[in-house]
C-alpha cells in the first residue's frame, strides 16, 4: 500500500473517533483567525460591544459602533501588518492538512501555528488577499456561501452594514484558481444558511442552523425531524455544488456567525465535513477537537497593536458582573406593555456595563420558589408566554450579555397532581415541610421530565450558560427512598451529577455552554452544614464554571453584616480557585416583612468592601428596572465592569 493511501485512511480513521491517538505525540494548540472582507478604505472605529456581531439577516440595533458601516472588514493596509506581525513573531501559518496529520498523530506541528480563514466567499478573497497570500506564501481557508457565489446578476444580499451584490463575490473560476494555487482551501459556508430565520412570535431573527424555525401561520416550530432535513438538504447541496465546481468536496464547514450544535456537526459529518470551524472563548483550540475548533474573531479593523494584543491574551480574563432577572417582571398581558418592559431591561442592562444576566425562564409571579408554568415551548408544563427567546436574544445582541437560563433544578409543580405527588420529596414524619416544592432526584422518572424540560429550553432558546437555581438542595429530613445516598458529601456528589446530566442535554442544542450554580452563604461558613443543604463550595468549584454565592446577609438575619461579608470572602479566598470562580450575589431587596428595597449606597458599600478583600466577581438580584430599583445611577459607577477591560476594548472610561 503506498505512503499516500495510507496517510489518508489513518486521517479518515481518526477523524471518525474525534480524538488524538493515544499513541500519538500530545495535542498540540492551533490559533485559528477569522477575516472577512479586505478593503483599501476601511475606516478605524470604536470595538463592537457584542461578543460578536451577527450579520446579514439578523442584525439588531446597537450591536456595537464603529466609523465603518462594516464592522467584520479589514484594510489591507493592518492586513499586512498582521501578516508581518506574525512572522516577526515566530508564528508558523499552516495549512488544513497539516493540522489533520497533527489530529492523526502522522505529523507534529511548527512552533506556534497559525491557521488563517476568510469567510464569505468575498472578491476581495481573490483581488485583495490572494496576492498577500502568495506573497508570503501563507496558506488560508476559505468558505464559501454557495446561494451567494451563486447570486444572479441582479441579485443582491441584505447585511446589516450595506447590500452585497454579484460582483461584492469571488466567481467560481476565481475560486477554482486559488485552489489551484495549493495555498488556499475551500471550505462550505452553509449553501443557504447565512441568514437569520423566525425564531419565535415576536419574529426575531435568529441563526438559521441554530434554529427551529418558527410558523406564524400555523403557531408553532418545526420539529426536530424537519429542522434536521432542512439542515441535511443544505449542507448536502453546498458540498454537491463545491465538488462539482471545483473538483474537491469540502472537508471542513464553517458555521455561519459561529452558532453550531450537535446535531448540526452530526449533520455535516454525514455529508463528508468532518471539520468545523466556530467562533467563541479560547480560540487556541486543540487539534483533537475538530468537530468545533473555535477562532478569534477580527472586529473592527484592529491595528497591529490591536492584533498583537489580542494574539498574547486569547484566554478570558474579565471580571464578570452579573444581574439576575425575574422575567415575571417583563411579562404583561398586554403586548405593548410587555414591549415597553423589555425595552426598559435592555436600556438598563447596557448602562450598568453588565457582562452576564442569569434570566429566569420558568414562572413564579408568587415568589414560592417552584415553577408551575415557564416561558419557552415545552411538551410538559403550561407556557405562561412565549417570551424567553426573545429576551434572551435580545439581551445578547443589543446589551452585548452572555445569557444565562436561570433554571429551577427539583423545584418544579407538575400540572398532574397523582404524578407530582408520587415524585414529590415528602419530609420524614413528625418534621415541617420544606419550601420550595421539591422534586425526587433519585427516581427515574423526576429525572426523565426534568431532563425533557431542559432540553425543551435549550433547543428554543439562544443561551450561553445555566444558572442552577437555588432549590437544588437536600435536607437529611427529606424522604427520598433506598437508591438515595446518605447526607454528605455523597449526596452533594449525587446532586452535581444530575446537574451534569441535565446540562448534557443541553449540550445537545447548545455545545457551549457554561454552568453556574447558586450556593448558599452556611456551607461556606460551617462546612459540616454539607449535611443539610447537600451543598460544598469545594465541590462546587470543581464541578461548575461559577458558583453564584448568595452573599446576602439579611436573608440570614446576621447582626453585623460587614462581619459577615469579610468572613465569607475570606473562607471563599482560602479555597483552591475561589476568587476566581467564585461571584458573590448580593441582595436588592430585604424579604423580611416589611422591610422592601435595600439603599443602594448600601449595596454598592458592601461592593466596595468584598473588591477591597480581593473579590472579583459581583452580582446581585433582584432587579426591578420598572421602579430603578437598585437606583441605575448610584450602582453604575461601583457596578459596571467597564474599567476592567484593556483601554482597546472601551476600559478606562
Amino acid at each position: 500500500m503506498g505512503e499516500r493511501v495510507k496517510r489518508l485512511l489513518a486521517v479518515l480513521c481518526l477523524l471518525l473517533s474525534c480524538a488524538v491517538a493515544s499513541a500519538g505525540p500530545p495535542a498540540q494548540k492551533v490559533i485559528v483567525i477569522c477575516y472577512h472582507d479586505v478593503r483599501d478604505d476601511v475606516g478605524i472605529g470604536l470595538p463592537a460591544t457584542a461578543e460578536h456581531a451577527q450579520g446579514p439577516g439578523i442584525t439588531e440595533p446597537g450591536i456595537g459602533s464603529t466609523a465603518d458601516p462594516d464592522q467584520y472588514a479589514v484594510s489591507t493596509h493592518n492586513l499586512v501588518g498582521h501578516f508581518d506581525w506574525l512572522r516577526s513573531h515566530g508564528y508558523h501559518v499552516i495549512t488544513l492538512q497539516q493540522m489533520l496529520d497533527a489530529h492523526a498523530g502522522i505529523s507534529t506541528l511548527p512552533d506556534k501555528p497559525v491557521l488563517l480563514t476568510f469567510d464569505d466567499g468575498l472578491r476581495s478573497v481573490y483581488t485583495k488577499v490572494f496576492p498577500l497570500l502568495k506573497t508570503y506564501k501563507y496558506p488560508a481557508v476559505v468558505a464559501v456561501v454557495g446561494a451567494w457565489a451563486d447570486l444572479p446578476v441582479n441579485g443582491q444580499v441584505e447585511n446589516g452594514a450595506h447590500p452585497l451584490f454579484r460582483e461584492d463575490f469571488a466567481t467560481w473560476d476565481q475560486l477554482r484558481e486559488m485552489q489551484d494555487s495549493g495555498l488556499v482551501e475551500i471550505a462550505s459556508h452553509t449553501y443557504d444558511q447565512h441568514r437569520g430565520i423566525p425564531a419565535n412570535p415576536q419574529g426575531n431573527m435568529i441563526p438559521a442552523v441554530v434554529t427551529h424555525r418558527y410558523r406564524p401561520a400555523t403557531h408553532d416550530y418545526e420539529s426536530d425531524d424537519e429542522y434536521a432535513e432542512r439542515l441535511r438538504k443544505d449542507f448536502a447541496r453546498s458540498s454537491d455544488e463545491i465538488r462539482e465546481k471545483l473538483g474537491v468536496a469540502p472537508r471542513a464547514i464553517v458555521w455561519p456567525y459561529g452558532e453550531y450544535n450537535r446535531v448540526s456537526v452530526s449533520i455535516a459529518a454525514s455529508v463528508g465535513m468532518r471539520v468545523t470551524f466556530t467562533l467563541g472563548t479560547n480560540p487556541g483550540g486543540n487539534v483533537g477537537d475538530l468537530d468545533a475548533v473555535p477562532r478569534v474573531l477580527n472586529l473592527s479593523n484592529p491595528s497591529v497593536a490591536d492584533f498583537s494584543w489580542e494574539m498574547q491574551h486569547l484566554e478570558p480574563t474579565g471580571v464578570i458582573r452579573a444581574v439576575q432577572v425575574d422575567l415575571d417582571y417583563v411579562y404583561d398581558p398586554d403586548p405593548a406593555q410587555q414591549e415597553r418592559n423589555l425595552s426598559a431591561l435592555l436600556d438598563r442592562i447596557k448602562n450598568l456595563g453588565a457582562t452576564e444576566v442569569w434570566l429566569q425562564a420558568f414562572a413564579d409571579p408568587e415568589g414560592e420558589g417552584s415553577a408551575e408554568s415557564v416561558y419557552f415551548p415545552n411538551h410538559l408544563l403550561p407556557v405562561r408566554a412565549d417570551l424567553f427567546s426573545r429576551t434572551a436574544w435580545q439581551l445578547h445582541t443589543r446589551c452585548g450579555v452572555k445569557v444565562f437560563a436561570w433554571m429551577p433544578v427539583l423545584g418544579w409543580h407538575l400540572p398532574d397532581p397523582a404524578v407530582h405527588q408520587r415524585l414529590e420529596i415528602h419530609p420524614q414524619p413528625g418534621t415541617d415541610p420544606e419550601k420550595p416544592i421539591r422534586l425526587n432526584p433519585f427516581l427515574p422518572e423526576t429525572r426523565t421530565l426534568i431532563a425533557g424540560l431542559y432540553e425543551d429550553m435549550a433547543r428554543n432558546a439562544p443561551i450561553n450558560g445555566i444558572l442552577f437555581n437555588d432549590d437544588a438542595v437536600l435536607r437529611d429530613t427529606d424522604q427520598l427512598g433506598p437508591d438515595a445516598p446518605p447526607p454528605g458529601p455523597e449526596r452533594t456528589r449525587a446532586l452535581i451529577a444530575f446537574t451534569r446530566d441535565l446540562t448534557a442535554y443541553v449540550q445537545r442544542w447548545r455545545p457551549d455552554i457554561k454552568t453556574a450554580r447558586n450556593l448558599f452563604a452556611e456551607p461556606v461558613l460551617h462546612p459540616a452544614s454539607e449535611n443539610w443543604y447537600a451543598e460544598s463550595l469545594p465541590a462546587f468549584l470543581a464541578a461548575y464554571d461559577e458558583v453564584a454565592l448568595m452573599a446576602m446577609p439579611r436573608m440570614e438575619e446576621v447582626k453585623n453584616p460587614k462581619e459577615w461579608l469579610l468572613k465569607l470572602a475570606a473562607k471563599v479566598a482560602s479555597a483552591d480557585g475561589g476568587l476566581d470562580r467564585t461571584v458573590f450575589e448580593l441582595q436588592t431587596v430585604d424579604w423580611r416583612a416589611g422591610k422592601g428595597a435595600i439603599p443602594t449606597e448600601d449595596i454598592v458599600r458592601q461592593m466596595r468592601l468584598l473588591q477591597d478583600r480581593g473579590v472579583r466577581h459581583l452580582a446581585y438580584y433582584p432587579d426591578d428596572f420598572v421602579k430603578d430599583q437598585p437606583e441605575l445611577k448610584v450602582m453604575r459607577p461601583g457596578f459596571s465592569a467597564a474599567d476592567s477591560l484593556p483601554p482597546q476594548y472601551g476600559g478606562g472610561g
